[in-house]
């Protein structure tokens, strides 16, 4: 019994120390496979340390950008909202815009339909007329529906110093829209002839009724056509019109003219007109002159009268003072002759004269 428990004892014993030595032999591998992986976590670390620090230099960069990036951004918003508000404002004036040219083109509708009548065109002529002259000439230079002594009426007349010229605004603008509005080359050929024929009738109209010659009138008229591109179109011959309505015209005395040629016309009146008033004002200077002259005459004849005088008191005022200055000695020396007469010697003598003429 005591040999098995001894035995157990030993055995235990023996358990013991090969668990000791397993536990020390395994603590010396553990130590240097901890030392190993203690190495591997410290490489670790420095690694994950350069990680983290690469991570917090790439995250600042990426805020930076970021940042930059939403300025930009803000930017481009704003310029784009500005952008906008300047392309609302436009739409909205461009719908203004749109509005108005409606209405403009509505009323141009409406003017077309008020002068389809001649009467109506031949009157916006007179205003055209009416309106060029008004800016032009100098007020009272001209009159409008001038009337002659039978009657007939002119619609401007440009008065000059001795003369007048007529000036007549009744084109007929009729034949020429349909002329414009023809189609075809036959029927733009028989428009054409009766353009010539209703101006011809006009021509010969202005050179009966406006020149007038015995009323203080030029030997010529002015037909005023008022629009340039009928006055090209009336005075051009074709190669099939059977006259020259320009050379017609000037034949009659009758001179066509557009509006910028009757502005030259009427620049020309406006410089004689103006010579004329220099002439007038030089006229009337010279008349001043001679109003000048004669009062200066006269002033020089007042001043050569004055001056004459003026002398003759000045010779007077020498005579009078000499005359003082003499009379001024001669009554110094009668108030200093009595104090020298007042001597002893002279009473003395005066008293012994007195006994002398007693006794005599």
């Amino acid at each position: 019994m005591e040999q098995i428990l001894i035995t157990v004892v030993a055995v235990l014993v023996l358990a013991v120390v090969a668990l000791l030595v397993w536990l020390i032999l395994s603590s010396s591998a553990g130590k240097e496979k901890i030392a190993g992986q203690s190495a591997s976590i410290y490489h670790l670390q420095e690694q994950l340390e350069a990680l983290k620090i690469a991570q917090d230099k790439t995250t600042e960069s990426m805020q930076q950008s970021l940042q930059a990036g939403q300025s930009v951004l803000s930017r481009s918003l704003q310029s784009s909202q500005e952008v906008l508000t300047r392309l609302i404002a436009q739409i909205g004036e461009l719908q203004g815009t749109n509005k108005e040219m409606l209405r403009l083109g509505s009323d141009v509708k409406r003017l077309q339909d008020i002068l389809s009548s001649p009467k109506l065109r031949g009157q916006m002529g007179e205003w055209s007329l009416e309106h060029m002259l008004s800016q032009i000439l100098p007020k009272g230079s001209y009159e409008l529906q001038y009337s002659f002594r039978d009657g007939q009426r002119v619609d401007a007349l440009v008065k000059m110093a001795e003369f007048s010229a007529p000036i007549d605004a009744k084109f007929p603008l009729p034949s020429f829209e349909r002329l414009a509005n023809a189609k075809t080359d036959e029927e733009k050929h028989r428009q054409r002839r009766q353009l010539l024929k209703d101006v011809t009738t006009h021509i010969d109209k202005i050179a009966a009724n406006y020149i007038r010659p015995d009323e203080s009138t030029l030997d010529f008229a002015l037909m005023y056509i008022p629009a340039e591109n009928v006055y090209y179109q009336t005075i051009v011959r074709h190669p099939d019109d059977s006259l020259d309505i320009l050379q017609y015209a000037l034949d009659k005395k009758v001179i066509p003219v557009s509006p910028n040629l009757l502005y030259a016309y009427l620049m020309t009146v406006v410089m004689g007109l103006h010579g004329l008033q220099i002439e007038k004002q030089a006229a009337e200077i010279r008349q001043n002159i001679k109003k000048l002259n004669f009062s200066f005459k006269d002033f020089t004849g007042s001043w050569e009268t004055l001056g004459a005088h003026l002398r003759n008191a000045y010779n007077k005022y020498e005579d009078s003072q000499k005359k003082l200055d003499r009379f001024t000695l001669h009554l110094d020396q009668i108030q200093a002759e009595p104090q020298g007469e007042e001597k002893p010697v002279a009473v003395g003598s005066e008293s012994s004269s007195t006994p002398g003429e007693t006794q005599g």
